[in-house]
């Protein structure tokens, strides 16, 4: 089947991102929010990337930044107006709703993307299974969780599986595609399709793995600057400038928390610290010398003081 509505469960930093995204490549979008609440915080990160498609397609034009192949292909003479006049559809068509069964109304796609807590995950595709059309594949976004733990709850099993994405999704554009035991295979070829034609590098995850490609590298790479912090063995700007003037990288561990969000942070952390029979065992070992406590710990008073990150305007840095 070729999709055509997509529901975006969230409006996080990447469900915005993947919704823009969507409907930036001319998909129906509806994003499903919880609250009110949920819409102040969600409606300004699609405003926000307007803004960023805006400058990226005004850059790309200008020969001022690198290209974004989320947004253009470089071998092409780029149409700025016509960019950004999808970039503007997209973010009008954008629909918030906060009732369930109204928002995935004949869906085809459901892509999850709440944070890393799995009975609130488990709570959520129980909500969902009954009000979904036969045909409606869901997806999740998951950063480190694996989609076997939840296969059943969808009440499709054979129509559910792994999308993740990386975070700037149009700038770094892959997305992971992970099945599970009863994923059907046409299913799996359907969401490598759907990741090709919102503009990302479909790439094909065949075995079960916690942290699939991209974060099976980027989380211990955090927890070891996590650690360091923790343990007091240095500050985050010191061990930012470590890792950013010591490897050429752009950032270092403590400014990618702050962009991702330092809840989505927490979560992980509480996952190794809390329940250790989620993990894969080899995983899992590699891990333990880390001192979850005291970084879960630190972490929760941070959040406690509203410093969240880039959202919240300030976290391990200012960004007000």
């Amino acid at each position: 089947m070729s999709f055509k509505k997509v529901v975006v469960a969230g409006g996080g930093v990447l469900g915005s991102q993947i919704a823009f995204q969507a409907a930036y490549c001319g998909f129906d979008v509806t994003i499903w929010l919880r609250s009110k609440g949920s819409i102040s915080r969600t409606q300004p990160k699609i405003d926000k990337l307007l803004d960023t498609y805006r400058e990226e397609i005004e850059g790309m034009a200008a020969g001022s930044v690198t290209w974004c192949a989320g947004i253009a292909d470089s071998d092409t003479p780029l149409d700025k107006e016509a960019r950004l006049e999808r970039a503007q559809a997209a973010h009008d068509g954008i629909k918030l709703e906060l009732d369930l069964a109204t928002a995935v109304a004949d869906a085809d796609l459901v892509i999850e993307s709440m944070a890393e807590d799995a009975k609130a995950k488990v709570e959520f595709y129980e909500k969902l299974a009954p009000l979904l059309h036969a045909k409606t594949v869901i997806a999740t976004n998951s950063s480190t969780l694996l989609p076997s733990q939840f296969a059943k709850c969808t009440g499709r099993p054979d129509r559910y599986l792994a999308l993740h994405f990386a975070n700037s999704i149009w700038r770094n554009n892959t997305a992971e595609v992970m099945g599970q035991a009863s994923t059907d295979p046409a299913c799996f070829d359907e969401m490598l399709e759907f990741a090709n034609q919102i503009r990302m590098i479909a790439l094909p995850v065949r075995k079960e793995k916690n942290g699939y490609l991209l974060n099976s590298m980027l989380v211990p790479w955090l927890l070891s600057g996590l650690d360091l912090w923790a343990s007091g063995v240095s500050d985050p700007k010191s061990i930012d400038i470590a890792w950013e003037h010591g490897t050429g990288a752009p950032k270092g561990p403590f400014r990618v928390i702050d962009t991702v969000g330092l809840n989505t942070a927490y979560n992980i952390v509480l996952q190794f610290q809390s329940v250790p029979g989620l993990l894969n065992p080899l995983f899992k070992k590699m891990m333990l010398p880390y001192n979850y406590k005291q970084i879960a710990r630190l972490l929760k008073s941070m959040i406690d003081e509203g410093k969240l990150g880039m959202s919240s305007g300030e976290g391990f840095y200012s960004y007000k």
